[in-house]
């Protein structure tokens, strides 16, 4: 994860520690840290925590706004102050924290393209200034450039049972005919679970796309499971 440090109002934050079970170690409210996760929350099992792309694992010590705004399963980036360490047996990286602030990350499945969808799926041009894979999640950050309207990016294959490897799979944008005033970024998480092959612990894919000044984009990674 990155660390960001800013200055941060104490309050009275650590007074919720009293019967926890935290170590000696020392944390700062004014330091942060940023990266990216997967939110956990289950009610019947008193679970609520997220789990990080680096593997450690936060557990939010209030349920206050921004903590209302997720749900399990959501792929979120969060800020988060590191307030103790949490006890666990295998000594992993366990942490109650202060969420500082959490963003939602797209986090969507593969397509399968048909030629009715061709319009709505769009192929305007987008820029891959980043990819990372992480358990079966294909992750990818991303420069384009627009103004008020929403766009819409999507990962997809032709329909049908998997025969060939690798797979191509098309990152395709639509504009929404939206002026390319201003240049953004995105960030966006697909599930490769689909593309799991009977019999096999891995499958080879592709990723094809144009980016803004033309040139075709090729990505080819491999998804294990």
């Amino acid at each position: 994860m990155k660390k960001l440090v800013f200055y941060l109002m104490m309050g009275a934050m650590l007074s919720f520690l009293t019967g926890c079970d935290l170590d000696d170690d020392e944390y700062s409210l004014n330091d942060a840290w940023v990266g990216y996760g997967l939110v956990q929350k289950d009610a019947d099992a008193g679970l609520s925590q997220i789990v990080m792309d680096d593997n450690e694992i936060l557990f939010p010590v209030s349920t206050d706004y921004w903590w209302h705004q997720v749900k399990d399963n959501d792929r979120v980036l969060v800020n988060f102050s590191i307030i103790g360490n949490k006890n666990n047996e295998n000594h992993n990286e366990h942490y109650y924290v202060k969420i500082n602030s959490l963003r939602k990350i797209l986090y969507k499945g593969i397509l399968e393209i048909t030629p009715e969808m061709e319009d709505s799926i769009g192929n305007d041009p987008i820029d891959v200034k980043d990819k990372w894979i992480k358990n079966n999640m294909l992750n990818f950050e991303l420069r384009y450039r627009g103004g008020s309207k929403i766009h819409f990016i999507n990962l997809v294959k032709q329909p049908g049972a998997i025969t060939t490897e690798p797979v191509i799979l098309e990152l395709r944008h639509n504009n929404n005919d939206d002026p390319d005033n201003i240049p953004m970024l995105a960030v966006v998480t697909f599930d490769l679970s689909t593309l799991k092959i009977e019999g096999k612990t891995s499958t080879q894919f592709k990723v094809i796309a144009k980016d803004l000044d033309g040139e075709d984009f090729e990505y080819t990674g491999e998804y294990k499971y």
